[in-house]
Order: structure tokens, then sequence, then C-alpha cells
């Protein structure tokens, strides 16, 4: 028997749905990488994915606007990106493919020993401990492939988009750029809110029982072992937990996380127009200063667009986008000011981060841990495989307790 317990009053978190007069933003990312992974999820739980919801790739994968006015729209597909990357500089493609090209072994290492089942480095292949321990960081190792700043602002977006220092991150963490290139984004028509509804549809097809509005204030640990939930709707007895929100927030975990810090994104503003933009649909990043490592990121979708600006930055996202050349001040119908996402888990401070995080066991037993916060990471693909770890450790169910 399966309790989902949710502090807020509704599903989804930041793949949820936000609207307001007429408007429909996603409230987080608003595509995935690796479509596999949600693929799994539903074909384990029951009825196959496509029985529920489209995917569809998005392509290209993302706009790069940069301070000299160069831009490039990158897409998916390694002779594709070789070409779209041409066009800013003469060889500039080959020095992206091949940095790109570089991580495909490191992203084969990680899979299967690292993002498809528990780590052990008993049985792990040598070289998985290797790429997991290396020091390179992540600024390093675009330095040392990547001879354009441009051709760096683009590896590097996706982490400073989730709010951390690219020299405390780990190298191997740019393999998000090698499984965009292999295997693309996705998207919902309709809004990536879709996968939020289809998800809490599939808890009610297998009997989970939810209760929203209650919020989880500790674990109840008897003689070293999980008992119970002290929650806001009083105490709940369990033989399994597994912990999807920061383990910081319970006193029972937040000595084992010692040393961790949750990491924020900028700010964040939901956009609707009374009339059209002129932006592509999809993800368009403004570069600033390459020195600075300054952006601002635009989500279009017909009227309602999502601007997030970086942390480092300072001022109004509606004010800096206009000096960017993109002023939208005197379409703006509705404006919705959301506070930076925490929704990025563990902030990077070296490769000794990856210890400090729990899952998908932890040192009290019954006790599991999923989400933004545990391994493998941040993101709809991480927390998915989060999950599929949690419940390999897990095992199957054994009686009706």
């Amino acid at each position: 028997r399966v309790t989902l317990l949710e502090a807020a009053e509704g599903l989804g978190g930041v793949i949820g749905p936000i609207t307001k007069a007429g408007h429909t933003w996603s409230a987080g990312p608003p595509a995935t990488l690796l479509p596999a992974v949600l693929r799994d999820l539903f074909r384990k739980t029951g009825r196959p994915l496509e029985s529920e919801l489209e995917l569809v790739p998005v392509d290209p994968i993302r706009h790069h606007r940069f301070p000299d006015r160069s831009r490039v729209d990158v897409p998916s597909g390694r002779a594709a990106q070789l070409a779209a990357f041409d066009e800013l500089g003469p060889g500039l493609g080959s020095a992206w493919c091949s940095y790109v090209g570089g991580l495909g072994d490191t992203w084969d290492l990680l899979r299967r020993d690292f993002l498809e089942r528990p780590y052990d480095p008993a049985l792990a292949d040598p070289r998985v401990r290797g790429v997991l321990t290396a020091r390179e960081s992540l600024a390093a190792a675009t330095r040392r492939g990547l001879p354009d700043p441009r051709l760096r602002a683009v590896a590097a977006f996706p982490t400073l988009q989730q709010g951390h220092d690219l020299e405390r991150v780990p190298a191997w963490i740019g393999v998000d750029a090698y499984v965009a290139q292999r295997f693309g984004l996705w998207t919902v028509p309709g809004g990536f809110h879709r996968l939020a509804e289809a998800l809490a549809a599939r808890l009610s097809t297998r009997g989970v029982s939810v209760r929203t509005g209650v919020r989880v204030h500790d674990l109840v640990v008897i003689n070293g072992r999980l008992r119970a939930l002290r929650t806001s709707d009083g105490d709940i007895d369990c033989e399994i937990s597994v912990c999807a929100i920061d383990p910081r927030t319970l006193p029972a975990l937040r000595g084992h996380v010692r040393g961790t810090t949750p990491t924020t994104s900028g700010s964040v503003v939901h956009l609707g127009l009374d009339g059209p933009h002129g932006l592509p649909a999809g993800e368009t990043v403004f570069h600033g200063d390459p020195a600075d490592r300054d952006w601002v990121c635009v989500q279009a979708d017909d009227d309602a667009l999502t601007v997030t600006v970086s942390a480092r930055g300072s001022g109004d996202p509606v004010e800096r986008l206009a000096r960017l050349g993109c002023d939208l001040r005197s379409k703006i119908e509705v404006r919705v000011d959301a506070a930076p996402s925490t929704a990025y888990g563990v902030q990077w401070r070296g490769r000794a981060t990856l210890a400090r995080r729990l899952g998908p066991t932890t040192p009290i037993p019954g006790v599991y841990a999923a989400g933004a916060h545990a391994n493998p990471g941040a993101g709809v693909p991480y927390v998915g495989l989060s999950a599929a770890l949690v419940a390999q450790a897990i095992g199957p169910a054994t009686g009706e307790g």
C-alpha cells in the first residue's frame, strides 16, 4: 500500500501549470531530455505513455543570441549541429562536434553503472569511478575543448540555468550536450504540465492514496529503523519512506547531508501578451558578457512567455530583456512574478558533492531518497532515473503490508 504525501494543495510541482487571466505557463522546464525515462515509467506502471499523451521533438533545441549580434539555433543530430555551428565561423562546427562526441564514452559508462543501477564501486567498471572522481571542472573542460567563447556559452548554459558555478561543477556534467545531440529534446503538445496530469491519473489507476496539503516534519526512527512520518496531520505509520524533498528539512536526515546547500535559479517572470512578440517558439537565450556568464532566457509559446534571468544579473527581467533588444513592455497584459526556484537540487561544490547527496539509499534502513536533491541529480530525466533506482533498491512488493 502506497501513500503520497504532498505539501502543496495540488500535484505537479515544477512541471505543473500556472494560470492567470486566460494565460497558461509551465512552472518549470517546458521540455525534457531522455524521453525513454518517461516511456519506461509509464510502461512499467501499466499503459504505455503514448496511450496517455504525445511526446514530440523540440527542434531547434534552443536559440542562442550573442552580444556581437551573431546567433545560432542549435538543432538535434550531429550533422545538423556541425552545419549550424559552422555558420558561426569556419571550423567551429568541427570543434563543437569533437567536444560533444568526446563525451559519448562518458555517457555510456555513467548510463550503465551510475544512472541505470545503484552505483557500487565494487561492481562498476573502474573507469566510472575515474569519471566521477576526476578533478577537472566543466569550466576547464569547455576552455580546453571549445576555442570560441560563444561555443563555451552554449555548452555552459544548461548548468548556469540551474544556478551552478562552472568552476565547481565536474566536467562529466557536460554529457547533457551529448544526450541532447543524440536523443533530442522533447515536449508535450498543449503544455508540459499535461505530463503532471497524466502522472496524477496513473497514481489513481495504481491505487495510490494521495493526500495533499500534508507537510512532513520529520521521520520517526526507533531502534535505528523507520517507524512513522511526523506530519502536519499527525504521525503516519510506515515501513518504507521515499524522501523526494530537500532532506535538510528533516532533522533525522539533516546530519547526513552536512556540507550541502540548495541551488536556486535566477528571477522568473511569466508574461501574457496582447500582441505578437517576434520571438521563435521555444527557448531563446540572450547572452551577455561571456566573462560575467550573464544571460536572459525567454521561453515563448504563442502569447505566453516566461523570462528567466541569471542570478549574477540585477534589475527587472523585462527591463534587462529590453536592453538586449527585445522590448515587450508595451505588449504586457498579465505579469506574474515568481520566486527563484529551488527545484534544481544541490549546489555543486566540487566532486565531493556527489558523495554528500543521498540516494537511492540513505543511512537509515527503510528510508530512500529520490528527486532533485538526490543522486543522480536534478531535471526531469534524472529525477525519473532516481525513482527507478529507488525502485530497484526497494525491490518488488511481497505482501499487503
